[in-house]
């Protein structure tokens, strides 16, 4: 449920419960992905203030983030970013992750309470603070107990090292497993799910979603533009501004859904609407969905996903969109998406 509301107007930023939890986050959440890599230190500076001026209050990154340069390098550079002051860290709810190698020693990965820890004191060191604010382990660890990842995440709390711990790209039936664990160990457990959706990319309507809004978890989303491809990739391919959808995901992607996406760039062009925020406004207005992680370049990026918040589809173009993008099966969760 949106619970409040900064500014005026139809990009007034919005902002919810994450989760079951009383801690308030915009529905638009500044990824950090491209800061650094895909621009300069200051146009990433320059990108924080903005996305803070204009009412987001959610960051999120991960500890193995500017690989490109070297893991943890995105951590540093936000580091570097609360470092100045002016109440930064104050005012922004911070999520990073841990999962990913940080090095080739055998132990400096996974899910164990050994690396859970170490990795956390790395992250806050990187960052330059006291606390993290949503502790997300970034992929199931098979080898893993729950048992075991709860007890390195209960001491992380007590400590008060982190706040929240949520998860990112499970399963639904992880999240079933983990929540069940943690209850019985009496503690709060998973609050949000961060996984990969958009209108090309449809799987976690089947039981993800559902499982998370049964136990009161959040949902988050990564790549709602399914790597740009639905952000005019064509347009871009075609006037030679292409940067994400020139490679990666969305360029094999492109070779698959090329029919697809030149019906959906006309469609949104008779509209009258920009592809890119058609995309956003669609995964904004599904069910269970809390906030959309975006990772804008420029301003004017930025500024396209502060209006597609604010921007409803008519019952038509809703129904054009699904059967441009179908979902799976039957629609909706499971089972009755694949049986009576």
């Amino acid at each position: 449920m949106t619970t409040a509301h900064e500014g005026g107007g139809a990009d007034a930023m919005e902002y919810t419960r994450l989760g079951r939890t009383a801690l308030q986050v915009s529905r638009l959440c500044l990824g950090t992905l491209n800061l650094g890599v895909r621009t300069t230190r200051e146009e990433a500076f320059a990108l924080m203030d903005e996305a803070l001026e204009r009412g987001i209050n959610f960051f999120d990154t991960a500890d193995q983030y500017g690989w490109q340069q070297y893991k943890g390098f995105t951590e540093e550079l936000i580091g570097a970013w609360f470092a100045q002051g002016g109440g930064r860290r104050e005012r922004v709810v911070l999520g990073t992750k841990v999962f990913n190698p940080m090095s080739d020693l055998p132990n400096d990965q996974g899910l164990s309470a050994r690396h859970i820890i170490a990795a956390c004191e790395e992250s806050l060191r990187r960052l330059g603070t006291d606390w993290i604010d949503l502790y997300q382990m970034h992929h199931v660890d098979r080898a893993a107990s729950w048992e075991e990842v709860w007890q390195a995440m209960e001491v992380l709390v007590q400590q008060g090292k982190i706040r929240y711990v949520g998860s990112s790209n499970f399963a639904g039936w992880h999240l079933v497993a983990a929540q069940e664990a943690a209850n019985r160990r009496h503690f709060l457990g998973i609050v949000s799910e961060q996984c990969v959706y958009n209108l090309v990319t449809r799987y976690v309507e089947l039981e993800l979603v559902p499982a998370a809004q049964a136990y009161g978890m959040g949902v988050l989303v990564w790549s709602p533009l399914h790597g740009g491809l639905l952000g005019g990739a064509l347009r871009k391919l075609a006037d030679g501004t292409a940067v994400k959808t020139a490679q990666g995901r969305a360029s094999v992607a492109l070779e698959q859904h090329r029919a697809t996406v030149t019906r959906y760039e006309k469609l949104c062009a008779e509209a009258g609407l920009d592809p890119a925020e058609v995309g956003l406004a669609w995964v904004l207005n599904r069910p269970g969905v809390t906030s959309v992680v975006v990772g804008p370049r420029t301003t004017a990026q930025l500024d396209g996903a502060r209006r597609a918040l604010g921007l409803r589809l008519d019952e038509g173009l809703l129904a054009e969109l699904e059967e441009l993008f179908p979902p799976l099966g039957n629609g909706g969760p499971g089972p009755e998406a694949w049986a009576w």
